[in-house]
């Protein structure tokens, strides 16, 4: 349970003014009676970058915080810094909450979590023959272990980092029988042959305008979903569904990645169907 002097949490990250996620956390905790407060450290506006993680943590622990929630483009950058790692943030190999707690720093990824609840929810009938996924980065980590444990038979991987992808195809295809994930090399081809794209990048965020994908790439019978969430129709959302292709928002992956860390860091358990009016209420 939450303790009488209530929670203090934060998300690290860099350009997070527009997250909604104090406003998840602290709306849900208010109707719990929860005393909670969530703060905003955001690098970009600290003129920090992830090499600040160790001193940032260290902060978090001298001013009492419960926990912290972790963004891009820290979710890889902040694993050895931490003491314990859940199994999922072990075999994922990124972190997006951390609890602190008796001067120890325990790591968990509640984006798998998250963005397989949005994909049944939105997407749960569409074919998963073959998925090109862009991005493997830290959220792109947990995307990629979601798709592949809801039933994708062949997840091809770019990534601006080529090395990047090709070892989260490594890490993936000892986890999942049959080595079903793949670096891509050429775009072109894999999109020819693809039934779905999802986007892990944060190109598509207000701060980072366009696309992932040329448009030229994509076809009405594909399927599109995107993480990012702020604007929640990003150009490729609005060029996919131009076309008539089914899509999904960020929205749910937002809401239910925060379900389980208000959890984690209260010990109560949240509200989801709450949490998820309460997110619509804010608006595009």
């Amino acid at each position: 349970m939450a303790s009488p002097s209530g929670i203090l949490a934060g998300l690290i990250g860099a350009g997070i003014q527009a997250s909604r996620t104090p406003a998840l956390h602290e709306h849900e905790a208010a109707a719990q009676g929860i005393n909670y407060l969530y703060r905003l450290i955001d690098l970009d506006q600290l003129k920090l970058d992830s090499s600040a993680l160790e001193e940032l943590l260290t902060a978090a622990e001298y001013m009492g915080f419960t926990g912290l929630n972790i963004t891009f483009p820290c979710k890889q950058a902040i694993v050895p810094l931490l003491d314990e790692l859940s199994p999922e943030a072990r075999g994922i190999g990124a972190v997006n909450t951390v609890v602190l707690k008796d001067g120890r720093r325990i790591g968990h990824n509640t984006d798998c979590l998250g963005f397989a609840e949005g994909f049944r929810r939105g997407l749960g009938d569409v074919s998963r023959r073959h998925v090109v996924q862009m991005g493997a980065g830290g959220a792109g980590a947990a995307v990629a272990h979601a798709l592949l444990s809801e039933g994708v038979t062949q997840l091809t991987l770019f990534d601006v980092e080529p090395a990047r992808a090709q070892a989260l195809a490594d890490n993936l295809n000892q986890h999942f029988e049959g080595s079903p994930a793949r670096c891509g090399h050429d775009l072109q081809a894999a999109m020819g042959q693809a039934c779905g794209l999802v986007n892990t990048t944060p190109m598509g965020m207000a701060k980072l305008p366009g696309m992932p994908v040329p448009r030229a790439l994509l076809r009405a019978e594909m399927w599109v979903a995107e993480i990012v969430y702020f604007p929640l129709e990003t150009l490729l959302l609005r060029e996919a569904r131009a076309l008539g292709c089914r899509t999904l928002n960020g929205a749910n992956m937002a809401v239910f990645q925060a379900v389980k860390a208000f959890e984690l860091f209260s010990g109560v358990v949240p509200d989801a169907q709450r949490m998820i009016g309460h997110f619509n209420s804010l608006g595009d």
